[in-house]
């Protein structure tokens, strides 16, 4: 076995070296980057870095492995944002990436940095919401870490599922007119966190203000406690049809649009009347004077599944109530949004995107 030669320790003024700022590469420019140099070793895996999840060969069917890493501050913010609710969305979250393939979650393990602040109580609070969600999704949580944090809580969860090879389903694999679809309805989960940063506001400036959400449950909710959609993965599989692309939606629909065209070289044509939409998410954009199009393209955090079908599915997928055909694929690489007005758009990535100014 050739050992690699990393030499003796030694000191380094990281400030005084030259560099290159994360900023200038994002977040997705960083996954690329290490992925362009990251090497296979084991021929059981099937795919690594660039899908929802990583997928390895388990005999008769795949073993999916997704993980992902929430910080205070970055991610969630405990003024508002109960511990319990916390620990249901971290699995969620990940739940979500297994739906993605086509899987299903089977088990899950929790990983959690934490300060001196935090008691007992408050870990058991955290858990409890982690304990529902693996009820509710029927996965077992089979092991984990804590360590000290000196930044706030920091909370990574590592989602296991599985999926027969046969029905396995990536972010390539569209064809040209295939028809794209979303499950559910988007731009919730982004106002309702509008709704809560305001009402933060109001309340640092007026401590005896009381929050004004009444009338906004489901946009509150959709940003507090999201689900994954394995009730959908199940209809799909009920009904025997295979999605040829998917993808969660995570960091709003415009980027993950623009993560299906760059997986399958094609292009998407997307009719905004089409987008399902809430009316109370609706309403919300109403009293932030926010464009509908804004909060369902760059919202993020909806953990909806988008994804697209063969033509010759098309009068199944009608009967599947929770999903919505909103375009179709196209030969091109160009990607068009088309407004109420009929006015042509094209499609950016504006949403949340880590390691940028």
């Amino acid at each position: 076995m050739k050992k690699a030669d990393f030499g003796l320790p030694f000191f380094v003024d990281i400030c005084g070296m030259e560099r290159t700022e994360l900023s200038d590469l994002g977040e997705f420019g960083l996954i690329d980057r290490i992925k362009s140099k990251t090497q296979i070793y084991q021929n059981t895996t099937i795919t690594g870095i660039g899908d929802d999840a990583a997928v390895i060969d388990s005999g008769d069917y795949y073993t999916l492995v997704s993980t992902d890493m929430l910080l205070e501050g970055v991610h969630f913010d405990l003024s508002y944002v109960p511990l319990k609710h916390l620990g249901y969305k971290a699995v969620a979250s990940n739940v979500s990436d297994i739906a993605a393939m086509n899987g299903l979650p089977k088990q899950i393990t929790v990983n959690i940095g934490l300060s001196n602040r935090f008691s007992l109580e408050a870990i058991d609070e955290l858990y409890e919401g982690i304990y529902a969600a693996c009820e509710n999704y029927q996965v077992d949580l089979v092991g984990g870490d804590t360590s000290t944090s000196r930044s706030g809580l920091v909370l990574s969860v590592t989602a296991i599922g599985e999926v027969p090879k046969g029905l396995i389903t990536y972010r390539k694999g569209a064809q040209p007119n295939d028809i794209l679809c979303v499950t559910g309805d988007l731009g919730a989960a982004y106002m309702g966190l509008m709704l809560l940063e305001r009402e933060k506001q109001e309340f640092l400036a007026n401590q005896e203000m009381q929050p004004k959400l009444e009338g906004f449950d489901y946009v509150v909710g959709k940003q507090l406690k999201p689900e994954g959609r394995t009730d959908v993965i199940h209809e799909l599989r009920e009904k025997k049809i295979v999605p040829t692309s998917m993808i969660d939606i995570s960091d709003g629909l415009a980027s993950e649009i623009l993560h299906l065209s760059q997986n399958s070289g094609l292009g998407f044509s997307v009719f905004m009347e089409n987008i399902p939409i809430e009316n109370q998410t609706l309403n919300a954009t109403n009293d932030f004077n926010i464009s509908p199009v804004v909060a369902v393209l760059n919202g993020g955090e909806d953990y909806e599944l988008l994804m697209t079908f063969s033509q010759a599915d098309f009068e199944i997928i009608k009967s599947i109530s929770e999903i919505s055909p909103i375009g179709f694929v196209t030969a091109d690489k160009n990607n068009i949004l088309v407004l109420n007005s009929g006015e042509k758009v094209p499609i950016t990535a504006q949403g949340w995107q880590h390691l940028k100014d």
